[in-house]
């Protein structure tokens, strides 16, 4: 009986353990992901500044992932591929923000390698022309588009007030300077190099380096192969 009543006791406290480690468990994760969560959509309606930056940053981000295709389809390198896929997220992630402001998307209805940017639309011209020519000129293109897609979000975020506006734009900054990285990887086996164009020789540097800390966040270009593929992160 005193054996029984003991094998019971061990049951109910194994039981208990797994209960207290059922509703532990989850908030622990819950905690360790809270970083990670984008914020809420800010309260005030966002400012001129932002609205500009949100729907312009939405076709740059579409120009690079057109050409990507574009020179993917001439080349068949792999890193095209690739890279398309994640500037396709951040157009999504730029829509997102843009439909919950309720603002005109400037990609809607529009093919690949169609602008309402007039200035896009000619350099999507100009870029495809460009890598057109060989795998190198292409390589230089891809380094191209990502040192202006980095000089213009870096701009525009000294102009974000919205928490959720520099949020979604961060993460537009990193995986650029990752995809900046995979770039000048793929150029350096091929004995050529890319000058920057558009960030300063000391930015652009430091960004090769892994040194992203401007937004909070360095060497995170460690996680990345040479081909633009991220391992585990949340934004490409």
């Amino acid at each position: 009986m005193l054996a029984r009543s003991k094998w019971m006791m061990a049951g109910i406290a194994a039981l208990t353990a797994a209960v207290i480690w059922a509703v532990a468990a989850p908030a622990a994760q819950a905690s360790a992901a809270e970083a990670d969560t984008p914020p809420a959509v800010s309260a005030t309606s966002p400012s001129a500044a932002e609205v500009e930056a949100l729907q312009y940053m939405r076709e740059e981000e579409k120009l690079a992932r057109d050409v990507y295709l574009a020179l993917y389809e001439e080349w068949q390198l792999p890193i095209f591929q690739t890279i398309a896929g994640s500037e396709s997220q951040h157009m999504e992630a730029m829509l997102t923000l843009i439909e919950k402001y309720g603002l005109t998307d400037p990609a809607a209805g529009k093919a690949e390698g169609e602008f309402t940017n007039p200035e896009l639309q000619a350099l999507y011209a100009q870029l495809v022309a460009q890598g057109s020519k060989s795998a190198v000129d292409a390589l230089k293109v891809g380094a191209t588009i990502e040192d202006l897609d980095i000089a213009d979000l870096m701009e525009a975020l000294e102009n974000m007030t919205s928490d959720d506006i520099r949020f979604a734009m961060e993460n537009l900054l990193r995986g650029s300077e990752n995809h900046l990285r995979a770039f000048m990887r793929n150029l350096e086996r091929t004995g050529d190099t890319y000058e920057p164009q558009y960030l300063d020789a000391e930015t652009f540097a430091e960004i090769l380096e892994g040194q992203t800390g401007r937004m909070g966040a360095r060497g995170r270009g460690a996680r990345w192969d040479d081909n633009g593929r991220g391992r585990g992160m949340r934004w490409q």
